[in-house]
C-alpha cells in the first residue's frame, strides 16, 4: 500500500466509527475543515470493496456534494444510471436529492476529498446498502 500512501497526499486519517453502520468494508476520514466551516472538507479513504450506501444530500436550495478523487480507483453510480470509474484527478459532481454510492473498486484502496456543497435545510438521507450483485457486476 505505499504506493498508495504517496498519492494520498491528505493521509488516510481514522476508522470512520460514526458513520460505519453506512458503509460495507472499512472506510477511514482526515477531516479538513472544522465540521461548522463551510463547505466541510474531509478525506474519506476506502479499503478494497469498501464503499457507502445508497444516499441523498437533501437540500430545498444548492446543497449537493462534490468529489475530487485523489488516490487508488472507485466507482460512483446515481441511481437508474451505469456506474462510472473513477481514477486520481477525476472529478464528480452530485446534485442535491440524487440517490447515489461511491466507494474503492474490490482490489483497489480508494480516496477522495468529499466537499459537501452549502444549501438550505440540508441533510444525509443513509438508505440501503449497495448489494452484493449489484457491487460485484461492476
Amino acid at each position: 500500500m505505499s504506493d498508495f500512501d504517496k498519492q494520498n497526499i491528505f493521509k488516510k486519517g481514522h476508522f470512520n466509527s460514526d458513520y460505519a453502520q453506512y458503509f460495507t468494508g472499512k472506510s477511514y476520514l482526515n477531516g479538513l475543515t472544522p465540521p461548522n466551516v463551510q463547505p466541510y472538507m474531509a478525506n474519506i479513504t476506502f479499503e478494497p470493496g469498501c464503499r457507502n450506501n445508497w444516499h441523498i444530500h437533501k437540500a430545498e436550495k444548492n446543497g449537493g456534494q462534490i468529489l475530487l478523487c485523489i488516490a487508488g480507483n472507485g466507482w460512483y453510480q446515481e441511481w437508474g444510471k451505469p456506474a462510472q470509474s473513477l481514477k486520481a484527478g477525476d472529478v464528480v459532481v452530485i446534485p442535491a436529492n440524487v440517490k447515489h454510492w461511491h466507494g474503492a473498486k474490490k482490489d483497489s484502496w480508494f480516496s477522495h476529498i468529499s466537499v459537501e456543497v452549502p444549501g438550505t435545510v440540508t441533510k444525509n438521507e443513509w438508505l440501503e446498502a449497495v448489494s452484493f450483485e449489484e457491487y460485484s457486476s461492476l
